[in-house]
């Protein structure tokens, strides 16, 4: 069985950040990571422009160590006794592959074509497909979790399901790519997953209708008068989500809110400027220097709408990248304490070429730091409070800290 996970693409899922330059854990790293799946999610950017493509150079531009290459091209072509088997496509892209892995960093990949599509489905937040995670144990496809609400839940689909077959093709001799390609399709069209429920012994065909798929990055609700936002990607959507959520919440009488980023891996920097813009009136919220030294900043927007509540930010081993770009600039300006862990400490900015053959490759071209110039690539960012808590506990801790302060700010002075 060859059921692989080709290059558990970057962050949780089977979304590959794309865009411009990007700061995100993504691809990145994380990869002993959760799931791959017929959904996305995604990585970051810099200042919006498209991916960009590759100008050929002349051979004359290469270095003369490069003509091993070509030669070992030749020497194939001459010698090697399996003809059939030199498809220069695929030993090219193996070649590709290999000079990037040899720069031994983490960050920089080469993409190949069908894994790049992939990705760039998952920047706007949406997709269609059946709405599940899916992903590989023990060399068999399975269902991580059903999206609420998605066709795949509503035909039954449960976490931990074995998927056998896709329109009667065994997955066995499928990549996670592959597998994520046959079972993605366009809205109103069907796919036949052959099912083996957990527990049982029988598998069962279901027939899924499939459909347009939104991906949620942005939560929000109250408790009592405290706004609890959970932001749990940067998408081209969340930078609005937000505005809207932080009006609703705003009208319904939030005193203070509670911004939680706990397992954010990244995602495109444009919505990192745009969250942090809804909490600072002004300043910087990151500070780049490329490779040659010289340093840009990206400035707060003005307009918005929630720079004078309480705020506190929850964050963890697993908050990188963009993430941490905002947790960082609102604890820099001294906007909002941190509280939870340690996070990630992912620091680069990669910039994504497209090659001619729809193939991509994702390069580090420049690091990052706060506003006050805190490096974090490596080191991440030191909560105001390191506390053990996790999950609900940890969101109670955050109210209760911001009931204090709040009331705190209401005792009379004398004067």
């Amino acid at each position: 069985m060859r059921m692989r996970q080709t290059m558990l693409i970057f962050g949780a899922f089977i979304l590959l950040l794309l865009s411009p330059i990007m700061v995100g854990f993504g691809c990145d790293v994380a990869v002993d990571e959760p799931p791959s799946d017929v959904t996305p999610q995604s990585d970051s950017e810099l200042p919006a422009e498209s991916p960009s493509d590759v100008t050929p150079q002349s051979d004359s531009d290469l270095p003369a160590e490069f003509d091993i290459v070509a030669d070992t091209w030749r020497m194939l072509s001459e010698v090697y006794v399996d003809k059939g088997r030199l498809d220069a496509e695929k030993l090219s892209q193996g070649a590709v592959r290999g000079m990037i892995e040899a720069l031994d960093d983490p960050y920089s990949i080469y993409v190949d074509p069908a894994t790049h599509e992939l990705g760039l489905a998952g920047l706007t937040g949406k997709y269609q497909g059946i709405g599940a995670y899916i992903g590989i144990r023990e060399e068999q496809l399975v269902i991580i979790a059903p999206i609420a609400d998605s066709p795949a839940e509503k035909a039954g689909i449960k976490a931990g399901d074995g998927i056998l077959e896709i329109d009667g093709e065994p997955t066995s001799e499928l990549t996670l790519v592959e597998a994520t390609l046959r079972i993605r399709g366009p809205q109103g069209t069907s796919v036949n997953l052959l099912v083996l429920h957990e527990g049982e012994t029988e598998p069962v065909l279901i027939e899924i209708v499939r459909s347009e798929i939104r991906l949620e990055s942005v939560s929000a609700e109250m408790r009592g008068d405290i706004a609890y936002i959970r932001i749990a990607q940067f998408l081209r959507s969340t930078g609005p989500d937000l505005r809207a959520a932080l009006k609703d919440v705003i009208d319904d009488g939030a005193s203070g809110i509670v911004l939680d980023l706990r397992n954010n891996p990244g995602g495109l920097l444009d919505a990192a400027v745009d969250v942090a813009s809804q909490f600072l009136a002004q300043g910087t919220v990151v500070d780049v220097e490329d490779s040659e030294g010289k340093h840009s900043s990206l400035a707060v927007k003005r307009g918005g709408i929630a720079t004078h509540l309480p705020l506190i930010v929850l964050v963890n081993e697993g908050s990188a990248s963009a993430s941490e770009i905002v947790a960082g600039a609102l604890q820099d300006y001294g906007r909002a304490k941190l509280a939870g862990n340690q996070t990630f400490g992912k620091g680069s900015v990669q910039l994504i070429r497209n090659l001619n053959d729809g193939s991509a490759v994702h390069l580090t071209t420049a690091r990052w730091f706060t506003p006050f110039g805190k490096p974090i690539e490596g080191v991440g960012l030191t909560p105001d409070f390191l506390l053990e808590l996790e999950g609900e506990e940890l969101v109670d801790w955050a109210i209760e800290y911001l009931k204090e302060q709040i009331a705190a700010r209401c005792l009379p002075t004398r004067v």
